[in-house]
């Protein structure tokens, strides 16, 4: 189903039949969470947000969403900021009649003369300890809806990055396995080595505990809303059907990237896809932002960047050769790895099962137009860059 309104950003492909069937995988498994994998910005928070929540609630769950990017560091206290929010929504309905209705009654007039009831037995305080507070927690939301419980966790993968995610990830898990038939769970995730970590793993906290599954990607449908959108606003002009797929793929079906170009081109009338992306490429404030971007980076980390972006692997003989003789120095197996996991730690690149790919096709699309600009080749107009040659 394909929500179209005025702009080319409110253009939405509902996929209620995707959720459902989500729905019906984790209820059927009480205690299995489901991870749905799939690199970033390809639309897995939109269908979390407008698919699922909204099926979910149709079917009686009470859905909790939480990014744990709200707070990396602190990731259990991020999942227990939402929970508590959606406690708060049930205990203080934001209506007048709902404010009333939750009030509690101290006095009642009985003739004329008021009798004081007093406070009704109060529950304890939410423990102080993130661990307990999330169990406390689950169960009070689980009582006080009166019905299941579905938590929306987007970003997953921060648990297996923290420093601690071990124990983070215990927690979740023993949790979920407490409640495991009042509280489901959807994760996401958009790293593959971080996942891993969580999922597959032996000995992981939660080994083969989640059931990890690929998100697909938006399709035919989608493209022929942009395309029927953009005929709209300019009767008789139509882009070419396999030019815009073969450019979604190219863009790593990423749907808001593809809207900005073909934005760019509505605004220039145009209908030829390569011209769009050209001009994408070409607009001077994403090629500051790049060059600021590389500015910040060492030599290494360069070279490394732009041989990702033509497919070549970093820990090839030919690639790692190459690096030595522009960089003259040589370079351990250490130093390459080193130089590889700060560039996934930036966001820069991922490790697939395929191999390293830069996470923006847009930019892995500058890099390859470019030549690597490094402080030792002297003349360059980054000759004098501040970081060190390699770090």
């Amino acid at each position: 189903m394909v929500t179209i309104m005025k702009t080319f950003d409110d253009i939405l492909v509902r996929r209620p039949t995707l959720a459902n069937a989500y729905l019906a995988l984790i209820t059927s498994q009480p205690g299995r969470p489901l991870a749905l994998f799939a690199p970033r910005r390809v639309g897995k928070t939109v269908f979390l947000n407008e698919d699922v929540t909204p099926e979910a609630k149709a079917i009686g769950f009470l859905t909790v969403y939480c990014d744990l990017w709200l707070n990396k560091q602190a990731p259990i206290e991020a999942i227990n900021h939402a929970l508590e929010e959606a406690l708060d929504d049930l205990l203080v309905p934001v209506s007048s009649t709902g404010k009333a209705a939750k009030t509690i009654v101290k006095k009642v007039s009985v003739m004329g003369s008021g009798v004081d009831l007093g406070d009704g037995p109060q529950r304890r305080p939410l423990p102080a300890d993130p661990a307990f507070r999330m169990d406390a927690l689950f169960g009070r939301l689980s009582t006080e809806h009166g019905g299941k419980v579905l938590l929306l966790l987007d970003e997953a993968q921060s648990l297996g990055a923290h420093p601690q995610g071990i124990d983070l990830i215990s927690t979740l898990r023993a949790a979920l396995t407490k409640h495991k038939n009042k509280v489901f769970s959807i994760l996401t995730g958009s790293s593959q080595v971080d996942l891993a970590k969580m999922f597959s793993n032996a000995g992981a906290p939660m080994y083969q505990y989640a059931q990890k599954v690929d998100f697909p990607f938006l399709g035919e449908e989608f493209l022929q809303a942009v395309s029927q959108h953009f005929t709209t606003v300019h009767p008789g002009k139509v882009i070419q059907a396999e030019a815009l797929s073969d450019l979604f793929a190219r863009l790593g079906y990423k749907p808001a990237v593809l809207r900005d170009i073909v934005k760019i081109m509505s605004t220039e009338g145009i209908v030829d896809v390569k011209k769009g992306l050209n001009l994408y490429l070409n607009d001077p404030s994403r090629i500051a932002s790049w060059r600021s971007l590389l500015d910040s980076l060492d030599d290494l980390e360069i070279l490394l960047l732009h041989a990702i972006a033509k497919q070549a692997q970093p820990y090839g003989k030919s690639a790692a050769a190459d690096f030595e003789k522009r960089l003259g120095v040589r370079l351990t197996p250490a130093k390459l790895r080193s130089a590889v996991d700060r560039l996934i730690k930036k966001k820069l690149i991922a490790k697939l099962d395929s191999g390293h790919v830069i996470n923006d096709e847009t930019f892995a699309e500058y890099l390859l137009e470019t030549q690597p600009k490094l402080m030792m080749d002297e003349g360059t107009e980054d000759e004098t860059r501040p970081n060190s040659k390699i770090k």
